[in-house]
């Protein structure tokens, strides 16, 4: 897709705030600092528009950008994240299941995980939980400019497998750093925002 426009629209802190406008929306999750907005940056052609940042648990609310006029790109809130209390820890947790269960606009979710460190087991528990939901999910290995290339894949064959142990899903590979992986992205986005 080429991106004419990418504007931040809001921060929700609850479902009744998302905004009015019926546009499809594609999710981004995943742990904390596991790169959500710099892929989204690199996905909409831009440095600062989602908020990156070395300090995990940045992103507290669940952020609306709007795409050519035509999508959202909702970036949920990272999880797990230590150094936050146990109360904040659940309002995130309940934040995200709302949005995911009740938007009705919801058309998929890209599930982000850390080339190299794979899928953990909240990544597990968060996959699981999207398939018992029967949101479909793709899941993208970001970093890969971190590995070499013959490990790169000697991972992504590992994952793809315990992946498979739950569900078959797409598995991508992504570096917001040199753009790899970036069309193929763009293409799942474009299979989940027209189903």
């Amino acid at each position: 897709m080429k991106v004419i426009s990418a504007d931040f629209i809001k921060s929700i802190a609850t479902i009744e705030q998302i905004p009015a406008k019926n546009l499809p929306e594609i999710a981004f999750a995943g742990r904390s600092n596991v790169g959500k907005s710099s892929l989204i940056n690199c996905m909409l052609n831009r440095k600062k528009l989602a908020m990156t940042s070395s300090t995990p648990g940045k992103t507290r609310l669940i952020n609306f950008y709007e795409v050519n006029g035509t999508i959202y790109f909702v970036d949920l809130p990272g999880y797990g994240y230590a150094r936050i209390s146990q109360q904040e820890r659940h309002s995130w947790k309940k934040l995200i299941e709302n949005y995911i269960l009740q938007s009705i606009n919801l058309k998929g979710v890209i599930h982000i995980i850390d080339s190299r460190i794979g899928p953990t087991h909240l990544d597990l528990e968060m996959i699981r939980w999207l398939n018992f939901i029967e949101r479909p999910v793709v899941v993208v290995a970001t970093k890969a400019d971190k590995l070499p290339r013959s490990k790169l894949q000697t991972l992504m064959h590992q994952y793809q497998k315990t992946i498979q142990e739950i569900v078959d899903l797409p598995l991508l590979t992504f570096s917001a750093v040199n753009k790899y992986g970036k069309q193929e992205l763009w293409h799942q986005i474009g299979k989940l925002s027209s189903l």
